[in-house]
């Protein structure tokens, strides 16, 4: 019975195969290059290398931790949709009333989560905050990020190129300004 616990366990962990794509929270998307066994203290440990795309850089990721990190699969195209719908939606106070190191915290969380509704809900909340209001350095930041990780991921799952991309989640935007007018 405990062998069966540990090979359903070892199928558990081992989620990703070489070749996929997976994201890494606060990352952004990366290709699993490899998977290592390495021993450490005398164990032998099992690891993930993946390589983001965005910037190259390379991150060894503990199978055994892989719900811990939020290292997850990249979303389908299904789900693009729902992510269009978080962009659609508005706020009746954008937390202008909060200090900008508040709402800087607050959406720091929101990107170290690894979800991509609560990327977009970060991209959203500054894009539309930027409109009325300047941003401080740290939040221009956190638009980029986010931005960039909304983007690579959609993207991804659409199999289409940024400019693509960018120009359908500028026109969620723009048809609000339309129809307000």
């Amino acid at each position: 019975m405990a062998q069966k616990a540990q090979i359903c366990k070892k199928k558990e962990i081992e989620r990703f195969e070489v070749g996929d794509l997976a994201v890494y929270p606060a990352h952004g998307v990366g290709r699993i290059e490899s998977i290592e066994s390495r021993a450490i203290n005398g164990d032998e440990h099992k690891f993930y290398i993946m390589k983001i795309i965005d910037n190259g850089m390379v991150i060894m990721i503990p199978t055994a931790n892989v719900d811990s990190v939020g290292l997850r699969p990249v979303i389908s195209e299904s789900e693009v949709e729902e992510i269009y719908e978080v962009l659609k939606e508005r706020k009746d106070n954008l937390q202008d009333n909060q200090t900008w190191n508040r709402r800087y915290k607050e959406y720091m969380d929101k990107l170290k989560t690894g979800s991509l509704a609560d990327v977009a809900e970060v991209f959203r909340d500054l894009f539309l905050l930027k409109n009325t209001k300047n941003l401080s350095f740290g939040e221009r930041k956190l638009l980029d990020t986010a931005k960039s990780l909304m983007l690579r991921e959609i993207c991804m799952a659409k199999d289409a190129p940024e400019e693509v991309v960018w120009s359908e989640i500028t026109n969620l935007f723009e048809t609000e300004n339309q129809d307000t007018k």
